[in-house]
């Protein structure tokens, strides 16, 4: 993933020594989330790119923790949907992006290292879907490999959530604004590998 917006959100502007790698003869797909209104219309979405003014020292990846198999029942106000997986290098994380629709309530990311010590990397305790923003570390965060990053989050579907867009449906994962999504999103760095290198997948 090379980057995405969402409500709210501003560019993403990395770090000195790091950049995203795009490979010669890559093709560009952009996913744009639409809602129809019957009528024809014109696309007005655009992509700029600041390249990096010398060779970085890291490529700056986007990885996701995901569920996309929840059924929020109707009326819930407090449902809970899970997701998990363990990273098979060492990285360091730079930012998190919590990523739900408009019955999303909050989310955590919890990290269980290899002795078992927890700890919670980030707490977004109102999230808001109109203000959806990359919550960026103060001091960049080396998890060691067979590090698991768990994400658990809240949602509110009933009456008592005034952007609810009905109470009484079952919701489940769709690209409208009026299903669900529940992505845990996180940029990193994988430290053995130069920013030249290919990289093997790193969660499970």
């Amino acid at each position: 993933m090379l980057v995405n917006w969402a409500v709210g959100e501003d560019a993403p502007i990395h770090l000195p020594g790091t950049a995203k790698r795009i490979p010669a003869g890559s093709t560009l797909v952009f996913q744009v989330h639409y809602t129809t209104n019957g009528k024809p219309g014109r696309d007005r979405s655009r992509l700029g790119l600041v390249f990096a003014k010398q060779p970085p020292e890291k490529e700056i990846r986007t990885g996701l923790i995901t569920n996309a198999v929840f059924a929020i029942p109707p009326g819930e106000g407090n449902h809970s949907v899970e997701a998990e997986a363990t990273f098979s290098e060492d990285v360091k994380i730079y930012s998190m992006h919590p990523h739900m629709h408009l019955r999303g309530k909050d989310m955590t990311y919890t990290a269980t290292y290899p002795d078992g010590r927890k700890e919670i990397l980030l707490r977004v305790p109102k999230y808001d879907f109109g203000w959806q923003t990359d919550y960026w570390l103060s001091n960049p965060l080396t998890l060691p490999k067979g590090t698991k990053v768990h994400v658990a989050a809240h949602f509110d579907n009933s009456p008592a959530n005034r952007a609810n867009p009905d109470p009484k449906a079952t919701v489940r994962w769709g690209d409208q604004t009026w299903e669900e999504m529940m992505i845990g999103f996180f940029t990193y760095t994988v430290e053995s590998t130069p920013a030249n290198t290919q990289q093997a997948p790193l969660l499970r």
